[in-house]
């Protein structure tokens, strides 16, 4: 391995604002140390909002605030709170916490990291989910020591899921053409390989561009470990009615790049993502689904 990855491994392996366990770090010790071990942990204790009905669940909108729970220790303040057993020990899915795929990755990313494991958040596309549409979606990349590489992991898959998708593969080894990192996604749509019309949320009828665009930010946010809601909007993420113009796509092309090896590109998508006021993530984003500005 490269020397220039050292680095990168370091900081992937640390805990940042939203992968600190903080006071509950003790809880994740007893934890196993594989990222199949870990996601059957998250299974046991979080619940997918849009998905509840199908394990026997009904959510009300109060239930449902949890998911716009950025870090993951208040994740795990809400998760105790409500069942103070080991975090080993799975839930009724009446008693999981109710989320999204964003923060079945984030708490696998938090756990591989408090076990040594380097681990990152990406946010992309599923392609996976029987729609004909690559999906809205984030899985957790981690590093896999024996193979030296960085393997997709999607922590949301349990058992259950896979009945309902066509899934013929390891979810702990997603392969690259099944869920595209939102770069990949962009470049595809770019050189006319893909139609934009295919990446976004199928269930509420939204895709284009301006999703791609949108993802890849969180996605590169994601890779400086600043990994946000799937709905907070900053800088230059355009809207669904927002063209994009030369000068954004040309920013969109080269953080499409960056975003694609970003160990090679270390140092460059660091400068970049902190330099320029249109990708800076500011101490306070828009909660598009609140309609409201948050502190990040």
């Amino acid at each position: 391995m490269q020397l220039r990855d050292q680095s990168s491994l370091a900081f992937y392996t640390r805990p940042a604002a939203m992968t600190s366990a903080g006071s509950y770090a003790p809880l994740l010790e007893p934890l196993p140390g594989d990222a199949g071990g870990l996601a059957a942990v998250a299974h046991g204790l979080l619940i997918h909002e849009h998905m509840a009905q199908g394990y026997g669940v009904t959510l009300s909108e109060q239930d449902r605030a949890s998911v716009h729970i950025r870090p993951v220790e208040q994740l795990l303040a809400q998760i105790t709170a409500r069942d103070d057993r080991p975090l080993g020990t799975a839930r009724a899915p009446s008693a999981r916490l109710p989320v999204n795929c964003r923060h079945f990755t984030v708490l696998l990313t938090a756990m591989l990291r408090a076990k040594g494991t380097p681990a990152r958040a990406r946010c992309g596309f599923g392609g996976y989910f029987g729609t004909g549409s690559f999906e809205d979606h984030w899985v957790c990349e981690y590093w896999h020591e024996p193979g030296q590489r960085w393997v997709l992991a999607d922590a949301q898959i349990d058992d259950r899921q896979r009945e309902w998708f066509p899934i013929g593969f390891d979810v702990t080894d997603v392969p690259r053409d099944r869920f595209l990192v939102a770069g990949q996604a962009w470049q595809r749509y770019r050189s006319g390989a893909a139609d934009p019309a295919r990446f976004g949320l199928s269930m509420i009828g939204e895709a284009g561009d301006w999703w791609i665009a949108g993802n890849l930010m969180r996605d590169a946010a994601a890779l400086r470990n600043t990994e946000l809601l799937p709905w907070d909007c900053w800088g230059a993420m355009p809207g669904p009615a927002d063209p994009i113009g030369a000068d954004l796509a040309a920013l969109f092309d080269r953080l499409a790049v960056l975003t694609q090896d970003p160990d090679a590109s270390f140092a460059e998508l660091r400068r970049l993502c902190e330099t320029d006021d249109r990708l800076r993530v500011p101490p306070v984003v828009r909660n598009d689904v609140r309609q409201r500005d948050e502190p990040v």
